[in-house]
């Protein structure tokens, strides 16, 4: 048991909400982003709102790179699209409802966009209200099977080295903003 758990594939990414870019929010979402994800991310009228659903679908995105091994440059994010599935209705979506703890991410491919990543399991966190944390884990044999998904069960902490060591885990400190 031990020996499968410590061979799954994890990755995490945190960023600043408060990050900006030197170019427009499309511009880099173009270079950088599926046709899909864009097309999203360009009917959100209001700056500050598509500025964060930027900022969301990039850490997911990251998070999902690492747990793949890769990092940034060696796996496109061109390549596949960060989807958001409403666990009621079967329907894919990338914002709108990227708030609702009824939702699992996905990753579709680039390759097939009928072919749906189905053996990753994520979770999008907001930090004290300043940060998006993103993880991504590759499910363990028994969820793959569809023997069901198993919630991912996390500890947060706020340290500060030599100075403060606290768990924030259940406080409103940490706030789930999609996935399991």
């Amino acid at each position: 048991m031990l020996d499968s758990l410590f061979s799954l594939q994890i990755g995490i990414d945190v960023e600043e909400k408060q990050r900006t870019t030197k170019n427009n929010i499309l511009s880099f979402a173009r270079r950088y982003f599926s046709p899909h994800e864009v097309e999203s991310l360009s009917v959100i009228s209001d700056p500050e709102i598509q500025r964060q659903e930027f900022l969301k679908l990039w850490t997911l995105k990251e998070a999902y790179v690492k747990a793949l091994g890769r990092g940034f440059s060696a796996a496109p994010f061109k390549n596949f699209t960060i989807r958001f599935r409403a666990a009621t209705k079967g329907h894919l979506h990338l914002s709108g409802n990227s708030n609702s703890k009824a939702s699992e991410i996905i990753v579709e491919s680039s390759d097939d966009p009928k072919t749906l990543t189905s053996n990753w399991q994520f979770a999008l966190l907001e930090l004290a209200g300043s940060h998006y944390a993103a993880i991504c884990k590759e499910k363990d044999d028994d969820t793959v099977e569809g023997k069901g998904s198993v919630p991912m069960k996390l500890t947060v902490r706020k340290t500060i080295p030599f100075v403060e060591d606290e768990c924030i885990s259940g406080k409103d400190a940490l706030v789930l903003v999609g996935g399991l």
